[in-house]
């Protein structure tokens, strides 16, 4: 019987193989199997957001607006066309006559042309495309200030589904206990006051599990917010655990890698030479202009041409203010360079420090507190179980352990975001 229908299957496996080919689409749709909820790693992650999230691709809009003044910066003067008609006899229509039109009327037709002077288009298009050099870096830096944000939301919906999982073992663990309780007030071995009293504490742990639920459906919201919230299904998850991850470079590579790295001290450093080229610039906007123009004539049957050209005489608006005004604003561009670079060394060294201190903290939990609440509970619970300990002994000891795997992972957490800070701190995800 076994042989006959392991034969029966492969002949059933057989006709579905070879009827695929010639089966409508629907039928080869159907076959298909069925894919599971959507589940991103944090790269994932961080891709879906650079790609995906809308404040920041309106912030890039930004470079294309800079790259388009660009253009208009390195355009030309349009010329002028100019043309009248002179002593036209509107107002005495019979006069009105090829007689009168050869031997008295004037016509004029001419073009002019504004001729720049110092260079102005070159530095009107330099200065441009130090300004789109300058928003380039800045919108790098919203970059790596979303990356840090997905980041640490990510490690938001790690600390959520990790509680929630301890949660659900700690429930589940107490309803064990409940129902041996159960069994020992059925046999008389302990009373119905303790019997109610570890029924009821059943539903703190049933409230755990509710409000670790909410988080964790807080926190995928949140997180899907910033990656764009139609980049990922409404049922999608992370992949990804909450586990430590340690950090070995010291203080002063990561300060050096940050002054190498961070977007925002790039920013400021092309700000000093934007404003160098707003000062050129305005030196070059002091020479005048020269205007050309030439003129076709006609009047009394004879043609000419006439050419005329003007330029200003600075004698009193040579362009001194806008010229001092840009020196300012030199100095204060490289005023903004030293603010920023001491504002990137700081933040390395309080990401750094607040590292080194939450990895104090962690190592203190591994270092044996968690192995002493695990076996704390266990001893406790293997004693009340058998009567050796009394109900509120054993309370005691859950809450406790409770509490150490609550904060653990809290720590944890805590430790993780400090890491994602270093990161941002330094400006890049590959740390020294």
């Amino acid at each position: 019987m076994r042989v006959l229908r392991v034969h029966s299957l492969f002949f059933i496996f057989c006709i579905g193989v070879c009827g695929a080919g010639g089966a409508p689409r629907a039928s080869a749709q159907s076959a298909a199997p069925v894919q599971g909820p959507v589940r991103i790693s944090l790269d994932d992650a961080i891709q879906l957001a650079l790609a995906h999230n809308h404040q920041l691709l309106a912030a890039r809009t930004t470079i294309q607006q800079s790259q388009a003044e660009e253009i208009t910066a390195n355009l030309r003067p349009n010329p002028v066309l100019m043309g009248d008609a002179l002593f036209v006899p509107f107002f005495q229509p019979s006069d009105m006559n090829s007689a009168f039109i050869d031997s008295t009327t004037e016509f004029d037709l001419g073009v002019s042309y504004l001729f720049e002077r110092g260079k102005k288009r070159q530095h009107r298009l330099q200065a441009a495309k130090d300004q789109t050099a300058v928003t380039r870096s800045l919108v790098t830096d919203s970059e790596r200030t979303l990356t840090f944000q997905v980041a640490s939301q990510f490690v938001g919906v790690e600390l959520a589904e990790s509680a929630l999982a301890l949660a659900e073992q700690d429930m589940k663990s107490f309803q064990n206990t409940v129902d041996i309780s159960r069994e020992r007030y059925r046999t008389g071995d302990i009373g119905k006051d303790d019997l109610l009293k570890i029924q009821l504490q059943l539903l703190q742990f049933q409230t755990d599990v509710s409000q670790a639920q909410l988080a964790r459906v807080q926190a995928l919201s949140d997180l899907r917010q910033l990656l764009g919230y139609e980049s990922v299904p409404a049922d999608y998850d992370v992949a990804g655990s909450l586990d430590y991850e340690p950090l070995h470079a010291s203080l002063e590579a990561l300060q050096v890698k940050a002054l190498a790295t961070r977007p925002d001290l790039r920013a400021a450093q092309q700000g000093v030479v934007a404003a160098n080229s707003q000062y050129a610039l305005a030196k070059a906007d002091s020479k005048r202009d020269v205007t050309g123009q030439i003129n076709y004539t006609h009047v009394s049957s004879a043609n000419t041409a006439s050419v005329f050209g003007s330029v200003q005489i600075p004698i009193f608006d040579r362009n001194q203010g806008e010229m001092a005004r840009t020196r300012y604003a030199i100095t204060q561009a490289q005023e903004q360079e030293k603010a920023a670079s001491d504002q990137v060394m700081t933040d390395v060294r309080d990401a750094y420090e607040n590292l080194q201190t939450n990895d104090q903290v962690v190592q203190l939990y591994r270092s044996g507190y968690l192995d002493q609440a695990q076996e704390d509970r266990d001893i406790s619970e293997y004693a009340y179980k058998r009567g050796a300990a009394s109900l509120l002994d054993f309370l005691d000891a859950e809450r406790s352990y409770r509490a150490i795997q609550l904060a653990y992972r809290q720590t944890l957490a805590s430790y993780l975001l400090a890491l994602e800070q270093t990161r941002e701190a330094v400006g890049t995800r590959s740390l020294p």
